[in-house]
């Protein structure tokens, strides 16, 4: 058995725009609603979502039977919680609040074997199909997308230097806490977060890094596609929850006489 291409890590190689979406509700009956969307990728989220390995396995075995490429946010850049949910078959992570060049350098040590990094050997997983996939050492790290994530005014400062570190895929900009740095806390669409935000991904994807990020309005996510930005989740699985069911009591709500 061959090591399938990643389609994900493919897309970010060649400029292909994704869209995405945010997987926060630790469910994967909820995971079974969307996967079959036609997201290109899918983000689950342990970060501020309630997931444990466990929730994440059998989220990722749902995206598994569809087209989403469907890559993990760690809680933290911790080689220890790397190792296993690379173990369990994540085909991407993405590494919050990234803040240096050194700490990027530690995220991509954590995804590779020794020598070049520091992740544990396993020889019986999910991720080589229980010893199945007989070149998967060989091929692991050119299809893993390993992306990192910028959240503050310095972090942004080195986001070139922290993108050329070998073995990042993509540099995600995570608006919400770029403008609680900022003191605007609460306003991820605030002008002066994206007018620190632009310039950067701009000569970022100049210079051929794909770049990314998360909003919830459809139109500005179109216009960020079809400028620089490579990637994009366009929404959460909880917004469009919570939106939704709003939305059906205040129609009801609005037309009872």
């Amino acid at each position: 058995m061959n090591y399938d291409v990643n389609p994900f890590t493919a897309a970010l190689a060649s400029g292909k725009k994704q869209i995405g979406l945010w997987v926060s509700l630790g469910s994967n009956f909820a995971a079974e609603i969307v996967a079959p969307a036609g997201f290109d990728w899918a983000l689950i989220d342990m970060e501020h979502a309630p997931n444990d390995v466990q929730s994440v396995l059998a989220q990722l075995q749902v995206f598994a039977n569809s087209s989403t490429t469907a890559i993990v946010r760690p809680d933290w850049n911790d080689p220890v919680m790397v190792k296993r949910l690379l173990d369990i078959g994540a085909q991407g992570l993405l590494f919050p609040m990234v803040q240096s060049v050194e700490e990027a350098k530690a995220a991509i040590a954590a995804t590779r074997y020794p020598p070049r990094g520091i992740r544990g050997v396993s020889t019986s997983t999910r991720a080589n199909a229980f010893g199945r996939t007989t070149d998967y050492f060989d091929r692991v790290e050119d299809e893993m997308t390993v992306i990192v994530q910028v959240e503050t005014q310095a972090a942004i400062a080195q986001a070139e230097e922290i993108a050329a570190v070998d073995g990042v895929s993509g540099v995600f900009f995570g608006p919400a806490d770029i403008g609680a740095d900022m003191g605007l806390l609460g306003q991820p669409m605030a002008p002066e977060v994206w007018e620190l935000i632009r310039p950067v991904s701009r000569r970022l994807a100049g210079k051929g890094v794909a770049v990314g990020t998360l909003v919830s309005d459809l139109d500005f996510a179109t216009e960020l596609l079809n400028a620089e930005f490579t990637f994009v989740a366009c929404a959460t699985d909880a917004g469009l929850l919570a939106r939704a069911a709003d939305n059906a009591v205040a129609t009801i709500r609005g037309a009872l006489d």
